[in-house]
């Protein structure tokens, strides 16, 4: 699934072709995704000019006159500027066609991303009213992770997983971070210290950050909006590294199943507590 900074990456590279650009024409070429797309966005959208394009975790936002559209791009999505003219490909299932005769599309195999019209506040809409702070602001620090994780048995990797406590640090950056905070995923959350809160709020911002300036993490079928792949996944310490030697230590790579989701760590580098 495309995590924040594949997120972040996509929306700095559709922001300069869509700011200021009005919006002609929409086209659906699918009844669904996560959601139904609505026949009411062909006649909504028209008309309306692009003010500003944002992010809210995984959540990309187009603010238009008089509402907001909300993108997500599911589990294998992505968004890709069309020349005027081009055919579309057989998953681009939703297109916006701009004021310049450009074509913005979502391609989305799996049919899990999402693509809705918001009036109001959009952070009021109940995908986005619960979300916990954005882990490359402020508000992720020491002091709140180590608030928030007072008392909590469950593990730590999961807690940053959860989007209400952080938003959009998804499995490969948990991962990641944990590696280089040398904290094992498995270490229940409220047996940190503060200086382990520290420094697992530092690799996390590291690594994101990191991540957004190589463009992301390309394992299967994410690519960026010029069709170019991410290279963040040549520099991954862990993740997808089971059995192979820990870059730093030579010891054989560790993994296991945590929420569901797999979990690769160092034995001798993270710290079990």
């Amino acid at each position: 699934m495309p995590e924040l900074p594949e997120v972040e990456t996509t929306r700095r590279g559709i922001e300069p072709h869509l700011l200021g650009r009005s919006v002609v024409g929409v086209r659906l070429r699918a009844a669904k995704l996560r959601f139904p797309l609505r026949q009411s966005l062909c006649t909504l959208l028209p008309g309306r000019r692009v003010a500003e394009v944002t992010r809210r975790g995984k959540y990309l936002l187009l603010t238009m006159d008089g509402g907001t559209l909300l993108i997500h791009l599911g589990m294998s999505g992505h968004l890709h500027l069309s020349a005027p003219g081009s055919p579309a490909g057989k998953h681009d299932h939703f297109e916006l066609e701009l004021d310049d005769n450009n074509l913005l599309r979502l391609n989305d195999p799996r049919k899990f991303g999402t693509v809705l019209w918001l009036e109001g506040d959009p952070g009021s809409h109940p995908l986005l009213a619960g979300l916990g702070p954005e882990p490359l602001e402020e508000a992720f620090s020491s002091e709140y992770l180590y608030r928030i994780s007072r008392k909590r048995t469950v593990a730590v990797k999961l807690l940053l997983m959860n989007s209400r406590l952080v938003v959009g640090v998804g499995n490969i950056y948990a991962n990641e971070a944990l590696f280089h905070a040398g904290i094992a995923p498995q270490r229940p959350a409220g047996a940190l210290t503060m200086a382990e809160c520290g420094r697992l709020v530092n690799a996390v911002k590291a690594v994101l950050a990191e991540a957004i300036e190589r463009g992301g993490t390309s394992l299967r079928d994410y690519v960026d909006v010029a069709g170019n792949p991410g290279y963040f996944g040549l520099d991954l310490m862990v993740y997808g590294r089971e059995g192979e030697g820990c870059r730093v230590c030579a010891a054989p790579l560790q993994q296991s199943r945590l929420g569901g989701r797999a979990t690769c760590w160092c034995p001798v580098c993270q710290d079990v507590g």
